[in-house]
């Protein structure tokens, strides 16, 4: 299955438009195998989806074939979780977006597990505390930096949702151990956003009487 550094090289989440073209190109190309193609139809189904023409990326998802390769089938539970949460419908989202978690744990896919368990914080709005926080847990205890990065994310986005909550301290805790990952195993455009949500959450409590 594709690495995946593979699969970021293709994505530019700024311009899904190019990240279809991107992705329908490297499905004809032949230094991947079956199954990769397969998994790289999925990130089309999601670089489509991005741009709103859900029916079309609904019926992508549906078309590909998840019995021979059980990864497949965590990225099309989690693509499809993903589709009904853009599309207005993250209640729908939930139980699929729960079976790629628990599908990605037994299997130790742990970077497809973090993505799922972030992504059930994000449509399972009543408990998203609790399930990024699990993310943060299970994605603190692997080795591979790539998952690791995952911490950034997290961190942030708990930081935002307690700052939106009013609970502007411990949303500082949250962006400052955002920032701490971010030095560690993030990306310069991370590193810079951690940097802005500490600003932006000090000014907010500099301005408390």
């Amino acid at each position: 299955m594709l690495e995946q550094r593979t699969l970021d090289g293709l994505w530019n989440f700024d311009n899904p438009a190019l990240s279809e073209a991107r992705f329908r190109e490297a499905m004809q190309d032949s230094r991947f195998d079956d199954f990769e193609r397969l998994e790289l139809a999925t990130q089309l189904g999601r670089a489509i989806g991005l741009q709103g023409r859900y029916e079309e990326a609904d019926a992508l998802l549906d078309s590909i074939d998840t019995e021979e390769e059980p990864t497949i089938a965590i990225r099309v539970l989690l693509e499809r979780g993903r589709l009904l949460n853009s599309s207005g419908h993250p209640a729908m989202a939930v139980p699929l977006l729960e079976q790629a978690a628990e599908l990605g744990d037994h299997l130790g896919e742990e970077f497809l597990t973090v993505d799922a368990l972030h992504m059930l914080a994000i449509a399972d709005s009543g408990h998203q505390e609790s399930w990024t926080r699990s993310a943060l847990e299970y994605a603190s205890a692997v080795d591979d930096p790539r998952t690791k990065r995952w911490m950034v994310s997290l961190h942030n986005n708990l930081g935002w949702a307690l700052y939106d909550d009013g609970r502007r301290t411990e949303a500082l805790v949250e962006f400052q151990l955002a920032e701490q990952w971010a030095e560690r195993v993030g990306t310069p455009q991370q590193q810079q956003w951690a940097r802005e949500a500490i600003e932006e959450c000090e000014r907010s409590l500099s301005r408390r009487p």
